[in-house]
């Protein structure tokens, strides 16, 4: 039975109900984070509530105290009795009037659900999307529940028998896949979109993007088409690129381990 944390009490699953006129439910007014756990711990926690906080400031959003919200998630880590998965948390802005304009006074929705360990992705078939991604755009910057452009790629993605599509800022340079950072190993060289075209500061891209061993670079589908080896990035995995548009790549398996061991 699994056990989620809503609103400041643990209960199981099948019991949380969220409000009828929640504004995350009826107008995506909201954020997330998703973290990996490994061992029993969550790793780079910091960094993932520094970004709910960039997020809550964004949107306008009350920000839970970062300790809480560390408790609540240890506490369904304890519950699930999970050593190693994921945790989801959503934070939304609550209730409110029908209509966009959100009240004065909202008390936001706090829901936590873990989940036990995935088997590892396989090798990612890329296709590109028709959608694309705003750079300019602030929301560009957060984990936003309204997540319709990536829900409609990997619907194209489903169609073109691929795993996964990459959307591309307005410029036609590419942004990020619907779920990860893009990466791209090309004379030697590891390159990830920069956040001016539509790349979302992902935690782990900024972690390798830290550690010297990545660096920010414009990319168009050709430069992907010539690229050595190729890999899909985010807090739960990397998963390395096989094919993309009817080029094929192979699985740098030293490149792969360096990644691994900075990701780990």
């Amino acid at each position: 039975m699994s056990i989620v944390w809503l609103n400041g009490a643990l209960l199981p699953a099948q019991e949380a109900r969220i409000d009828p006129a929640d504004r995350g439910f009826l107008l995506g007014d909201g954020i997330f984070e998703t973290m990996r756990v490994r061992n029993g711990d969550i790793r780079f926690l910091s960094r993932h509530l520094e970004r709910l906080s960039q997020g809550t400031t964004l949107l306008r959003l009350p920000t839970p105290a970062h300790s809480a919200i560390s408790d609540a998630l240890h506490a369904v880590l304890q519950a699930n009795r999970i050593e190693s998965g994921s945790l989801r948390l959503t934070l939304t802005r609550g209730t409110g009037p029908r209509g966009v304009l959100p009240p004065e006074n909202s008390t936001p929705t706090l829901l936590i659900a873990g989940f036990p360990a995935s088997a590892p992705p396989t090798p990612a078939r890329l296709c590109l999307s028709t959608q694309t991604r705003d750079g300019h755009s602030p929301l560009c910057r957060i984990k936003h529940l309204n997540y319709l452009p990536n829900i409609l790629a990997r619907l194209e993605a489903r169609d073109a028998n691929a795993d996964d599509a990459l959307l591309c800022a307005p410029n036609g340079h590419l942004a990020e896949a619907t779920g990860a950072n893009l990466l791209i190993l090309r004379n030697g060289r590891l390159l990830t979109p920069p956040l001016q075209d539509g790349a979302l500061p992902g935690i782990a891209r900024g972690l390798l993007i830290e550690s010297g061993l990545c660096h920010e670079a414009s990319l168009t589908p050709h430069d992907l088409h010539r690229a050595e080896a190729s890999w899909l990035v985010n807090s739960l995995s990397l998963r390395p690129v096989c094919a993309f548009e009817g080029t094929s790549f192979a699985i740098h398996e030293e490149w792969t381990a360096k990644l691994q061991n900075i990701l780990s």
